[in-house]
């Protein structure tokens, strides 16, 4: 079993090195989703730590754990902390409802990793209502 931060580095490497490879290609659609992706979420009238919280919410509402996973890391270098995590994580359930509720554990999971804490074995006593 990978160990928290190998689990981190592997998914930045893999992530690093698919984009060099798909930056490769002589494809300028593509480069132009990427560049309008990267200029999104510089600072403007909204600073780049609220970019990425909402940017983590609407991936939790499409529930893909790549970008869930990205936006947590870009969130937590920008700064946010855990308890404000857990009100972007409210609001991402409440708009996508019970449906993100395996994408939320994973969330945390990935959190928790970066963070360089344990996986807490009995936080599901907590949530045995919820069985998405």
């Amino acid at each position: 079993m990978a160990t928290d931060k190998t689990r981190v580095e592997e998914f930045t490497a893999f992530r690093k090195r698919m984009n060099e490879r798909i930056l490769g290609e002589d494809n300028q659609v593509v480069r132009r989703f990427f560049a309008l992706d990267t200029q999104t979420y510089r600072e403007g009238a909204l600073d780049v730590k609220t970019k990425e919280m909402l940017g983590l919410v609407a991936s939790m509402v499409l529930r893909c754990d790549d970008c869930i996973s990205y936006h947590v890391a870009q969130c937590k270098e920008a700064g946010v902390n855990r308890d404000e995590f857990f009100e972007v994580f409210s609001v991402g359930l409440v708009v996508g409802g019970s449906i993100v509720i395996p994408h939320l554990r994973r969330a945390v999971d990935f959190l928790d990793s970066l963070e360089g804490e344990p996986a807490q074995a009995d936080a599901a006593a907590c949530a045995d209502h919820s069985n998405g």
